[in-house]
């Protein structure tokens, strides 16, 4: 039998979002808090902001269900609360920190409306030595009688998946100073029945930072590998299979690419960097991490001008705008970067994704944005894709090449085999992989084939 907690969830953006609605699908009563009245408007209309599969499914029921609920009213939120969950936005400064500005905020919020004890869980990610300082400022700013410990509770969300990985972690991390805090905490998430790792806070707010970087160190190493394996005439996507059949490394986040985006890696992996500087210490591993990654946007601009010649005057469609398939998330997308390189040097281009919103007009000034991939394909010199979308999988290919100009395919992303593309009529290249031409001889073949087939 679940105990029903009072949760206060700080924060709608896509942790507090994701977490709250979660939460209140196990049971418990949530409320989520937002400063921003017109969003709280939307979300009690089930109308959800963000691009995750299944979100608005789940909040609808759970207002259905008066489990959930939404408010811009923080005072009563906190009152009424056992638990509050601080899930607001941690930005990375230009020098490297981290923003705790809404942190801050919310600290505030807390010493001026508890009036009984609670819990504090930091899902936000923050730097080491918050949650200490955190129970610190309470402490000083709350009556003695008044006791709120903070518990470190990062997230390991991936966007697009997100519900998925509330419900089947791999692990659930608790840090806490106070062993009856971290047990309340436990019990909360026991009935999802991961592993529960018990630690002490600062450890716990390291693990979260600690991850990321770990896995944005497989990709920058994979994409390293990408280049070798161009030079010695190997295929990365073997390379790749063959390391990641070790069970000591496996398979996961070694697909060679554009690089890594979106709102974790990027800031994590600056972050981190930032902590050790802090601490006197040069993490060169990571700091090459961060370059390789950025070096890999610039590697594969050149690879489009390698293949079709000077961009200037060329139309480009980009197929695929957000940092990964199944989000809306602008935030780093390679595509951007990619898109303004290619703008610099003269190219127009057209882009294709079927999720991002109005709200892309703004971060891609002088691109013709398509939700059809069709019509982002018409009269363009290559199509170059960013984002492996599953919609791609099933473009018409014979459709696909009556509308570009020329029948090249510049796949930042790997997401098909160089000889079937070659077959189908494409010049195909790709990332650490050799480069395909069209055998339209072979296409006319195929396509007969097919056809006959059905």
């Amino acid at each position: 039998m679940v105990k029903v907690q009072r949760i206060a969830v700080i924060g709608t953006g896509y942790v507090g979002l994701v977490s709250g609605a979660c939460l209140a699908e196990m049971g418990h009563q949530v409320v989520c808090v937002d400063r921003d009245e017109r969003r709280i408007a939307r979300l009690l209309q089930a109308d959800i902001p963000i691009y995750e599969p299944g979100l608005r499914d789940l909040v609808a029921s759970n207002l259905h269900g008066h489990r959930l609920t939404f408010t811009s009213q923080i005072g009563d939120a906190i009152r009424l609360s056992d638990i509050i969950v601080i899930a607001v936005g941690t930005p990375t400064l230009e020098n490297g920190d981290v923003d705790m500005t809404q942190v801050n905020s919310v600290v505030a919020s807390i010493a001026a409306y508890a009036i009984s004890s609670k819990t504090v869980v930091m899902k936000s990610t923050v730097p080491v030595g918050t949650g200490r300082w955190l129970e610190e400022q309470l402490g000083l700013l709350l009556p003695s009688d008044i006791k709120i410990p903070v518990v470190s509770n990062p997230e390991f969300l991936r966007e697009g998946s997100a519900i998925h990985d509330t419900f089947h972690p791999d692990r659930v991390v608790i840090g806490a100073e106070y062993a009856q805090a971290g047990a309340e905490i436990a019990e909360l998430h026991a009935p999802l029945g991961a592993e529960i790792l018990l630690t002490d806070r600062e450890s716990a707010e390291l693990i979260k930072y600690a991850s990321n970087a770990f896995l944005a160190a497989k990709i920058s190493f994979i994409n390293e590998m990408a280049h070798v394996c161009e030079k010695v005439g190997a295929n990365v996507g073997l390379v790749a299979k063959g390391m990641g059949l070790d069970r000591r490394i496996g398979p996961h986040f070694l697909n060679a690419g554009i690089g890594y985006g979106g709102s974790c890696f990027p800031k994590d992996t600056k972050a981190q960097l930032k902590i050790a500087q802090n601490v006197d210490y040069d993490f060169k591993i990571l700091r090459a991490v961060i370059e390789v990654n950025h070096r890999q946007r610039e590697r594969f601009v050149s690879k489009i001008e390698r293949t079709l010649g000077s961009l200037d005057g060329k139309h480009l469609a980009v197929m695929g705008l957000a940092f990964k398939p199944n989000t809306d998330d602008l935030r780093d997308a390679p595509a951007l970067e990619i898109i303004a390189s290619l703008q610099n040097l003269g190219a127009s281009v057209s882009g294709y994704d079927p999720a991002v919103s109005a709200h892309a007009v703004q971060m891609l000034l002088g691109v013709n944005l398509f939700t059809d991939p069709y019509s982002a394909l018409r009269d363009a010199d290559a199509m170059v894709i960013a984002t492996e979308w599953d919609s791609l999988r099933e473009l018409n290919w014979a459709l696909v090449r009556s509308l570009l100009k020329q029948p090249i395919i510049i796949d930042g992303r790997n997401m098909f085999e160089p000889e079937e593309m070659g077959r189908l009529g494409f010049t195909y290249v790709s990332i650490g992989r050799k480069t395909c031409a069209r055998d339209m001889a072979a296409t006319s073949s195929y396509m007969t084939k097919k056809l006959f087939q059905g």
